[in-house]
């Protein structure tokens, strides 16, 4: 079943600071994004913008990296503008409510199977099964009938 697809927001063209761009190539450099993540999460409307950054900019991170500015394992610290910070925001908030909505449909249909599954049990093999209340306090409340 395909979900549908999110409603995108076209960004305008803009300059993007030497400092953005490093930081971009560095952590596609490092592995822990790709090109495609990269351009999802920053909002980077040009498909291969990313791409064109890695073959300009690579000297430039191994140079910046080789004199100690940051260690391989750790991310450049760049200040982001406030617009791309906000795209960044809006973008894990939507993957958050997507994922929330299918395990929220997942635990739905899961209910509805296994209401399904007692309702077979008790129409068509005659076992009854008792319905539990909230109602009445918890059986910790009060002590045991004997």
């Amino acid at each position: 079943m395909q979900e549908p697809e999110e409603k995108r927001v076209r960004r305008s063209q803009r300059d993007y600071s030497l400092a953005f761009k490093l930081a971009v190539v560095g952590e596609v450099a490092r592995g822990e994004l790709s090109k495609k993540q990269a351009q999802r999460r920053y909002g980077i409307q040009g498909r291969s913008t990313v791409l064109v950054w890695c073959r300009k900019y690579a000297t430039h991170f191994a140079a910046f990296k080789a004199a100690g500015h940051a260690s391989p394992g750790q991310p450049l610290t760049v200040a982001q503008p406030p617009e791309q910070r906000i795209k960044q925001l809006e973008t894990e908030l939507r993957e958050q409510q997507r994922v929330a909505a299918k395990a929220l449909k997942d635990a739905q249909d899961l209910n509805l199977l296994l209401r399904t599954m007692l309702q077979v049990v008790e129409e068509d093999h005659g076992i009854p099964l008792p319905k539990k209340s909230f109602r009445r306090p918890f059986p910790a409340a009060k002590p045991p009938k004997k």
